[in-house]
């Protein structure tokens, strides 16, 4: 794809910080607190690293939330783990190697690190027993969440991705540069992932997602997990906000086109936090989706 005019690049780059200053809530150094005495927050040996997650609800139904880039379970999925159906289902929320309280070790991104957080998700929830499970995943995390259940389709009951891309452009690319250096990000967004992380485990983080995600560009038609989306099988619900500044409406057209009898469903005004951006819309749509 071409790169941008240069009037149409401004106005994505004004788009995104925009919605750069909306997306994380500030972060809690004691993460089951947030929620009261019903979230249970704890780590578990997987795969050679201690992986944090959180727990709600009493349902038999499992679902996993899967983060976006640098994000966690309690910066990425608070309206979730609150209020999704804790009768009918079971909600975890889990940090990937790196991110949130999944640390040590530091993040790095090889040219599989999609694979590993699948194989590192998938792991983690049969460590914690579940037989099944559906999958919400958001942004990498919806990235993560295709790649899950292309490869392990009989373990993954249904899935929702939104704000997820299965190949990358010229297009992304001049996005991801333009939140390359998080000096330039918005104070709100900045200051919460700095008490996070410290701002120079911030910093590197974010050069080196960067980079991690730009690998992909230089394979044929840019493919992260473009080969993987007719072998998904379960039953999946893409979700897209048509003012969504960081994953143009084409990746969600793909990723529908693709997966065999998956379902589109379109939000006007969404961001791409459209899951916080309006919380009770997308918690009611996901609750109809799961549920027989």
């Amino acid at each position: 794809m071409a790169a941008l005019p240069a009037g149409r690049a401004l106005l994505r780059l004004r788009l995104l910080s925009a919605a750069l200053k909306t997306r994380v809530p500030a972060p809690r150094a004691a993460p089951a607190a947030a929620y009261g005495t019903s979230v249970v927050s704890a780590k578990v040996d997987v795969n050679g690293v201690r992986l944090h997650y959180q727990r709600t609800g009493e349902g038999d139904h499992a679902v996993l939330l899967l983060p976006g880039m640098l994000g966690s379970g309690s910066t990425d999925f608070e309206p979730q783990l609150k209020n999704l159906s804790k009768k009918h289902f079971m909600v975890v929320a889990w940090d990937p190697r790196g991110y949130g309280w999944s640390r040590p070790p530091n993040r790095d991104f090889p040219v599989d690190f999609f694979e590993r957080d699948a194989k590192d998700a998938v792991d983690l929830m049969k460590t914690l027993k579940f037989p099944k499970v559906s999958l919400l995943g958001w942004s990498d995390g919806g990235i993560t969440a295709l790649i899950a259940a292309a490869k392990y389709p009989s373990y993954i009951n249904k899935m929702v991705v939104w704000g997820a891309n299965a190949y990358v452009t010229d297009e992304d690319e001049m996005i991801y540069q333009g939140i390359r250096d998080v000096s330039k990000w918005s104070k709100r967004i900045r200051e919460p992932l700095e008490a996070l992380y410290g701002y120079d485990y911030f910093a590197q983080t974010c050069e080196k997602w960067v980079d991690g995600i730009l690998q992909f560009k230089h394979r044929p038609d840019g493919n992260i997990c473009r080969h993987l989306l007719p072998l998904i099988q379960c039953p999946t619900l893409i979700v897209h906000g048509e003012k969504d500044p960081l994953v143009p409406r084409f990746h969600a057209d793909f990723i529908h086109e693709y997966v065999k009898g998956s379902r589109l469903h379109l939000i006007p005004d969404g961001k791409h936090n459209l899951h916080l951006q309006f919380a009770n819309e997308f918690n009611h749509l996901v609750e109809d989706f799961l549920q027989p």
